[in-house]
């Protein structure tokens, strides 16, 4: 849920609400009215696609497991999760009172990511502010993560990865061999990074979190909010990446709907991730 609990400099309510209702239009809910239900997925090519929400007016109560762990009021973001990556629903969304929201799919978000690019930047610093919270918590004390529970994200497109190469130049491109470290934690970030050759392992307080591969991205997040870097990032095999500095990426953001597109799903699956971690 991203909204008035959200740092005031990462989510501004006028931007939302002027996204919002340039991509979708007002809905009415009644009180006790369902609006999405836990686990619940989204089924994009029978026009069932899960949405993110608005709140215009009302309250609407959010529930795990049949407990409620948040309250939706006015100006506030839910659903955002579920409606970038189309995975399950995290919890149950059910209104307190008679509510106006306005939702959009991801068809709908794109169209409008081309009118606010400013909004995707807002959306991945609110998330990121979460996910970091998240990543945190994976650095204390406990066991490692292995295994199957490693995260598995969606590679870029192969014309993205291709465009994003032209525009950059030659000097973007680096390599490092097997064993390198490519960025260390605490770190204040300068660039972000696309695998084209090989594997980047990513360690949070010496603890394997994630395996980065072929069109998949890491330290993105440095990016977005200007904070140390809270993982490291080492060459697991000889590596070919794709570099992109802070300028080139607000660039970017700001001009390319698919880029934007794609940094939002790979903060949200980071985030939804870590959330289960």
């Amino acid at each position: 849920m991203i909204g008035e609990s959200s740092p005031a400099s990462s989510y501004n309510t006028s931007v939302a609400m002027e996204f919002f209702r340039f991509a979708g239009r007002p809905k009415s809910f009644a009180k006790g009215r369902k609006i999405f239900s836990e686990n619940q997925k989204g089924i994009p090519f029978l026009l069932m696609p899960n949405r993110m929400y608005l709140l215009l007016d009302g309250e609407v109560g959010i529930f795990s497991r049949d407990k409620p762990v948040a309250t939706v009021r006015p100006g506030q973001i839910f659903g955002e999760m579920s409606s970038i990556d189309q995975g399950p629903r995290s919890g149950t969304a059910v209104t307190k009172s008679a509510c106006r929201v306005i939702g959009l799919d991801n068809r709908q978000l794109q169209t409008a990511l081309g009118r606010y690019p400013e909004f995707a930047l807002m959306l991945m610093s609110v998330m990121i502010g979460r996910l970091r919270e998240s990543i945190s918590r994976l650095a204390g004390p406990g066991s490692p993560v292995t295994g199957t529970q490693l995260r598995k994200s969606t590679p870029l497109r192969k014309d993205l990865i291709e465009d994003l190469g032209r525009a950059l130049g030659s000097d973007a491109y680096l390599s490092y061999e097997s064993g390198a470290t490519i960025v260390r934690e605490g770190q204040v970030g300068v660039l972000m990074y696309v695998v084209l050759k090989g594997r980047v392992a990513i360690h949070v307080g010496g603890n394997l979190v994630e395996n980065v591969g072929p069109g998949e991205l890491f330290g993105e997040m440095a990016l977005v909010d200007r904070t140390p870097r809270l993982a490291s990032a080492v060459a697991e095999s000889n590596c070919k990446l794709l570099a992109i500095n802070r300028n080139a990426f607000l660039n970017l953001v700001k001009h390319s709907r698919r880029f934007a597109a794609s940094l939002l799903a790979a903060v949200s699956a980071r985030a939804r991730y870590t959330a289960t971690h």
